[in-house]
């Protein structure tokens, strides 16, 4: 007896070991169980980037004072911006030398030459090493100019120049859509060194946010391989924004294959993930983190809960049962709220709630549960629209309503989405007006065939990777200004509550966008001012793939928040965010949804239809293929139906906004 209990209690301190060895290392954190890589989540990408800027920047130092070189893989695309905007701070006000640094870069579109705007040998340039002290024979990037003849023996000499140095000393990544890590696109294999690849369709139709149409991107690129990566002492990955949280949590809590090849960093052993939270939504710990660890239960967070269990469940909500949440990993949520009929009945009112045909409020009508406030009956609203289309489509059956409520409407086109029309547009538009001037025999012919000349030749002349001239984006702009206006005027509206502000921060003429001054901010301060509104819409889609959404809506922020600490008129100035053709709110996150009926829906598709040069096929479709008219419905009545599942009242389709709180 004496033997077994000295077994047991010898037994009993090595589990205890144990358990406290594991705690002390990876498994300190229940939450993060499913996670097979390291992952910090950041507010947003500029805090992260500071951060692995400070890492890289003490490693060049120790190294620069012990006459060492660092090696760096590097990275190109939206992800590591923000990173070498930092590097270069450094180096400028902090005296940081690069004169001992060498650089690999990951990869390059094949063919591309490297002076082209498109390349990432000028990427890499613009962006970082024109800013820098760094030695230009220490920058090594993939070659897209050479002889396909000549891939082979330089993919390998690339290869031979990396072991030389010994490997990269940290390697910075993005991950693409696809799972990609450089441009090894799914099925990649580990063993993969550098060498040529063909782009995958979906990398292809990503990349058309820089190359303006999908025929004109590459379909190949010169990629270092995995094995190649995996040669890096440390490896940092960045992924930013809600259009990579599905396969983050694919490259992260899913088993490792060939299909996502960022899983393979699972095998290394010295890998950290850096993401903001858009990002990380669909990361088990944020989604549903009742699955992996206690919580602390918010009305929020039982809400999120409930309406998970019953999608999971494919019951509605009055109909779910104690035995449901607890052989669902919610039974703590039970007793936590004392029992599930009660917590059903809660979270069905709360979804209920959120139902209003009254996006301005019901006159006369109790508000104390509706999402808008009942006075004053007669609202000025104010619609911001990112882009000359995005008012109709995203709340266009909204607006409609607005309009039919007497309320006083004004909608101001932050942009002059100029870049988005076909050049065969702007020619054909210039041929009408000075065919109109020859008809009508009038005296500016003569310019307008000048101005005509000037755009046609412009045009047939361009580069693929060049800016469209001044003339031409007037032609543009105007184009889309008058689709705009013609939306509008058929949701009922004058043309002094139709407002054009033509940011400048837009207008470069490219893809890429200016940032924000004190010209864009006025622009926002004075329609607000002039309009004072009770009730502002801004788009809230922040998977626009050129990101000139966010940028709107960061100056409509500013601009209120600004407004808030002068007048005080402000503060009865509510803002509801919607959200575009790239995605929709969750269920859970919606505080206001307005049913569509079928004849109402007929009336959005037609204002949409107003915008004929995004008819068909826009120029920046995204990688979605329907048509963005198509896009919205499918997502309006995709919306309804997820209420009617849950058990409410069922509707044709319905458009959804978030209260933002300033």
């Amino acid at each position: 007896n004496r033997a077994k209990k000295g077994l047991q209690t010898n037994l009993f301190m090595f589990v205890d070991s144990l358990l406290l060895t594991m705690i002390e290392t990876k498994y300190d954190d229940s939450s993060t169980a499913f996670e097979r890589l390291p992952v910090a989540i950041y507010p947003d990408e500029y805090t992260a980037s500071i951060q692995v800027a400070k890492e890289v920047t003490d490693l060049i130092k120790k190294n620069n004072q012990n006459d060492k070189n660092t090696i760096l893989g590097l990275a190109t695309g939206a992800s590591p911006i923000a990173f070498y905007n930092e590097m270069v701070r450094i180096h400028k006000e902090e005296n940081l030398s690069f004169g001992r640094v060498v650089t690999f870069n990951l990869d390059e579109y094949y063919p591309m030459a490297s002076n082209s705007r498109l390349s990432y040998n000028f990427f890499m340039r613009y962006h970082f090493f024109d800013h820098v002290d760094i030695k230009s024979g220490n920058i090594h990037i993939p070659k897209g100019n050479i002889g396909l003849d000549e891939v082979s023996s330089f993919c390998k000499d690339y290869e031979n120049k990396i072991n030389g140095y010994g490997g990269i000393d940290i390697q910075i990544l993005g991950i693409g859509r696809t799972g990609h890590v450089g441009f090894n696109e799914p099925p990649s294999h580990i063993n993969t060194l550098t060498r040529l690849v063909k782009l995958d369709p979906v990398t292809i139709s990503d990349a058309t946010r820089e190359f303006v149409r999908e025929d004109l991107v590459p379909r190949r690129a010169i990629t270092m391989g995995i094995q190649s990566i995996f040669k890096a002492k440390k490896i940092y990955l960045f992924a930013w924004g809600g259009k990579k949280a599905k396969i983050l949590k694919d490259a992260v809590e899913g088993p490792i294959t060939k299909d996502i090849p960022a899983s393979y960093l699972q095998d290394h052993p010295n890998v950290q993930i850096l993401c903001d939270g858009d990002a990380s939504v669909e990361l088990t710990r944020i989604k549903t983190p009742w699955v992996v660890s206690l919580v602390e239960w918010s009305e929020q967070m039982a809400k999120s809960a409930v309406i998970w269990l019953s999608n999971k469940l494919h019951k509605p909500i009055l109909k779910l049962t104690e035995e449901d949440y607890k052989t669902n990993d919610l039974g703590d949520l039970i007793v936590y709220y004392g029992n599930y009929h009660d917590l059903n009945i809660k979270i069905f009112n709360t979804l209920q709630q959120t139902i209003t045909g009254w996006p301005a409020g019901k006159p006369n009508a109790d508000d104390k549960t509706r999402p808008e406030r009942a006075l004053p009956a007669k609202k000025r609203v104010l619609i911001f629209s990112p882009h000359p289309d995005d008012d109709v489509i995203s709340m266009g059956g909204t607006f409609l309503r607005l309009v039919e409520q007497g309320h006083e409407v004004h909608v101001a086109y932050q942009t002059s989405g100029n870049i988005a029309v076909f050049d065969d547009d702007a020619i054909r538009f210039s041929e009408f007006a000075l065919d109109l001037l020859k008809v009508m025999e009038w005296s500016d012919a003569p310019k307008i065939g000048k101005l005509y000349e000037n755009i046609t030749s412009s045009l047939e002349n361009k580069d693929q990777d060049a800016s469209d001239t001044i003339e031409t984006r007037l032609i543009k702009g105007l184009i889309r200004k008058g689709e705009a206006s013609s939306a509008a005027r058929f949701c009922g509206l004058n043309e002094d509550q139709i407002h054009f502000l033509n940011m400048p921060f837009y207008e470069t003429g490219t893809v890429e966008k200016g940032n924000l001054s004190e010209d864009d901010y006025s622009l926002i301060i004075d329609v607000i001012r002039k309009v004072k509104p009770h009730q502002v819409f801004a788009a809230g889609d922040l998977r626009d793939p050129h990101g000139t959404h966010k940028t709107c809506l960061d100056a409509i922020l500013e601009s209120l928040k600004r407004l808030k600490k002068k007048e005080s008129w402000i503060d009865d100035c509510w803002l509801w965010l919607y959200r575009g053709a790239w995605q929709e709110w969750p269920i859970e996150e919606i505080q206001m949804a307005v049913p569509i009926s079928p004849s109402d829906l007929i009336k959005k598709r037609k204002a949409i239809f107003k915008h004929q040069s995004q008819k068909d096929s826009p120029v920046f479709p995204g990688t979605d293929d329907r048509e963005f008219w198509q896009r919205a419905e499918d997502r309006n009545r995709f919306t309804a139906k997820t209420y009617d599942e849950l058990g409410l009242t069922e509707y044709e389709a319905m458009e959804a906004f978030v209260r933002y709180e300033y």
